[in-house]
């Protein structure tokens, strides 16, 4: 789960084990949501059926889409307000690749989302047209299927601020120092949330959860499957699990990889409080590594020392921004790339090491948005949007400035890191113009398959206990830990305990009798 904030520091999504607060209430009562819920049920089913019928019209991809042959690009229509199938309708970006295996092999369509909310999903197929080892087996089995999720990329992308404007550096100090600072970051959280419904308001209301779930189960019924095969990353592991919860009998083979907490108490404000704390203690992990390989970088040999460089660094770039563009903002935005990926570890010190000894260059030209780079600065700014638009409308959230400032300054204290940049990024929900859904209680339905799941113990994105929440609601699954391991997205990085596990299950069904711990995967070297 992960966004770049547009208020006052790159960032990500996920929270904490503080109490909320007053929260925003539901915007209907439970008679009314009940009967919109059971007209969206119908809905659906209507919308499915139809696009059954249409199937997809696979073509050569947009050469602008940057996904070589033979993938094949297409579409799939679904409604906007699934309560009216019959009326306005968006197009859903979808892409394939298929199986590489003999006919006897394959076993239908695998889909994918690498989490967000807000990520794209069509270089998914890529991962055969490169030659990736770790899916080499899969796709033997399955094509594989991307797609962008409604409002992200090429699906009726939404907006909230002119892209340029969005990346444009240096932002202010996500960490207060006075009053005045927090009146600053929340005027610029109110203006984001009323820009959001001046250039998407059409559709604003209809970008959550509960919709992408069921495009996913349009999008599957158009590719002419019976039942799901899925892979969710992050975020992905919350579409996938609201659903298994809305369509049990309609899965066939889920595999959930870096889980989003589900509970109802955490999505999304705590959810984002508790990624603080986790955050904190996996960059304690990199910072210690640094440390290790001194010889290397010369940050200093001890953890403690490298934490000061950290915030030396910091503090000089808030008293005059590195090459004028790169502020304490921007290098939060960019070394939180290290907590969550083992694979940043070593460029994320290089940088740092090279401002060290003399030359900021490297470090401004990492942590620096490109004003040239138009199409990434636009998908920056869409992704941010989607991810915004997502978390505000799939649940109730804090209305009162005191409970965010209670809870943020309490965690600041031992957590500074993470903390407020995280909630400036998020405050836009406190003002958000659209109706709230009630969290969905996930659920084990009749008819759910058993479900993989997948988690590092130490990863800072989607701490560990989202995993075992998941596993104790989805009955029959298996939780595979990444024992001493913090990486995000583990079913990407080569561990062969790990990785024949998820394979056997992709390809027979098979799940281990009981819960398995597996050895982190290699350490990363200088």
């Amino acid at each position: 789960m992960r966004r770049t904030a547009v208020l006052g520091s790159a960032g990500t999504l996920i929270a904490g084990t503080l109490v909320a607060g007053a929260l925003a209430a539901p915007a209907a009562n439970a008679d009314s949501a009940r009967h919109l819920r059971d007209a969206e049920s119908i809905g659906v089913t209507v919308a499915a059926a139809r696009a059954a019928r249409a199937g997809i019209d696979w073509k050569d991809c947009p050469a602008d889409w940057g996904l070589e042959k033979p993938i094949q690009c297409g579409w799939v229509t679904v409604p906007v307000d699934y309560a009216k199938p019959h009326g306005k309708k968006i197009k859903i970006a979808v892409d394939r690749i298929g199986s590489t295996g003999t006919p006897a092999e394959r076993q239908g369509a695998l889909l994918y989302n690498p989490g967000g909310p807000g990520g794209s999903g069509l270089r998914f197929p890529r991962r055969v047209t490169t030659g990736n080892a770790i899916w080499a087996s899969a796709a033997k089995a399955y094509d594989f299927v991307g797609f962008d999720p409604r409002g992200v990329g090429r699906s009726a992308p939404i907006s909230c601020v002119d892209p340029t404007e969005f990346v444009k550096g240096p932002k202010p100090d996500p960490v207060p120092d006075s009053e005045a600072d927090k009146r600053a970051q929340r005027k610029l959280a109110a203006e984001y949330a009323k820009g959001c419904a001046e250039k998407s308001g059409d559709v604003l209301p209809y970008i959550n959860t509960l919709n992408t779930a069921r495009d996913l189960d349009v999008v599957r019924a158009a590719l002419g499957e019976k039942k799901l095969n899925f892979v969710g990353v992050s975020y992905g592991t919350y579409l996938g699990a609201v659903y298994g919860t809305l369509f049990p009998t309609h899965v066939r083979r889920m595999v959930l990889d870096s889980v989003v907490n589900p509970s109802t108490r955490k999505i999304w404000y705590e959810v984002n409080l508790d990624q603080d704390i986790a955050f904190e203690g996996r960059l304690k992990d990199w910072m210690t590594w640094v440390a290790e390989h001194d010889a290397t970088y010369h940050l200093g040999d001890t953890y403690a020392e490298v934490r000061q460089q950290w915030t030396t660094l910091r503090a000089d770039a808030k008293k005059a921004p590195l090459g004028g563009k790169v502020g304490p903002a921007e290098l939060v935005g960019f070394f939180q790339n290290a907590p969550y990926y083992d694979s940043m570890w070593a460029p994320v010190a290089e940088a740092w090491s090279a401002y060290a000894a003399g030359d900021p260059q490297p470090l401004i030209d990492s942590a620096a948005a490109d004003p040239t780079d138009t199409a990434g600065n636009a998908a920056s700014e869409n992704g941010n949007a989607v991810y915004t638009a997502v978390e505000c409308a799939d649940a109730p959230w804090p209305t009162s400035w005191k409970t965010w400032d209670r809870d943020n300054s309490r965690l600041h204290q031992r957590y500074p890191f993470m903390t407020w940049a995280n909630a400036w990024m998020n405050l836009p929900c406190a003002t958000w113009s659209t109706p709230r859904q009630r969290p969905t209680e996930v659920k084990t339905g009749k008819g759910l398959p058993p479900v993989l799941i997948t988690q590092a113990e130490r990863d800072a994105a989607t701490p560990y206990a989202g995993a075992v929440e998941l596993h104790k609601r989805f009955k029959g699954s298996r939780l595979i830990t990444e024992k001493d391991a913090g990486s995000h997205g583990i079913t990407n990085l080569v561990n062969p305990c790990l990785n024949t596990k998820v394979e056997a299950y992709l390809l027979t069904g098979k799940l281990d009798a009981r819960d398995q711990t597996c050895a982190p995967h290699a350490t990363p070297q200088p």
